[in-house]
């Protein structure tokens, strides 16, 4: 969680809002893919893509 503090402040003190958005979409996919292929949802979550 370190990491995530140290990105927030970086975000925070440059103004780069901007980049807040790519950095979830990019988090939120990288956990559809390390659950996806472990799971029973993996056939489903693969037609999506």
């Amino acid at each position: 969680m370190e990491i995530l503090k140290d990105l927030w402040y970086f975000l925070k003190e440059r103004k780069k809002f901007w980049l807040a958005p790519m950095i979830f979409i990019l988090l939120l996919l990288g956990i559809l893919i390390v659950f996806g292929g472990s799971s029973a949802l993996a056939p489903f979550i693969y037609t999506l893509f």
